[in-house]
């Protein structure tokens, strides 16, 4: 829904929506991870670069590391979140399924076979192959990393208008 659908004009705050005006922008998608270092060489394994490794002391470190491409990066380390390990999920948005998968394998990375969705009963399933229209958005594989946070490859040819 855009924000004119809302109720909301060019600049105006009817409907209770005001328009932004200040940019914000993901920086970063905190994982929880039970081993730092075994997350750490699977990361930089995919060819993620290390932009932060920093240890406060036995009970604090935070490693950072950004996938290529891309301008959001992870973190995870001790006593940064509290969350269980192999909690977390994320999206990875690629323009070629195929060699990303291709990529991974060659690391050592398990990855599904392409799916897609379908609500038909209400819910979501998925159906093996790619989406049968071809479409941007709706092509996908998945992964996890040692600790089991799962990731989804999102296949995103054509970006819609605004993003």
């Amino acid at each position: 829904m855009s924000t004119q659908e809302q109720g909301g004009a060019q600049g105006g705050a009817q409907g209770g929506v005001k328009e932004p005006t200040v940019d914000m922008k993901i920086e970063v998608h905190i994982i929880p991870v039970a081993d730092v270092d075994r997350a750490l060489r699977f990361y930089q394994s995919l060819g993620w670069r290390l932009d932060a490794d920093f240890e406060a002391g036995p009970e604090f470190r935070i490693v950072q590391l950004t996938p290529p491409g891309s301008e959001c990066s992870i973190i995870f380390g001790r006593g940064v979140i509290s969350a269980a390990p192999g909690s977390a999920e994320g999206y990875l948005v690629v323009f070629d399924l195929d060699k990303a998968r291709a990529d991974l394998a060659s690391r050592g990375v398990e990855v599904s076979k392409i799916f897609h969705k379908v609500y038909d009963t209400g819910a979501e399933v998925r159906v093996d192959g790619r989406d049968p229209d071809g479409r941007s958005y709706a092509s996908y594989a998945s992964f996890s990393d040692p600790d089991g946070n799962g990731w989804v490859l999102q296949e995103v040819q054509e970006r819609l208008p605004g993003r």
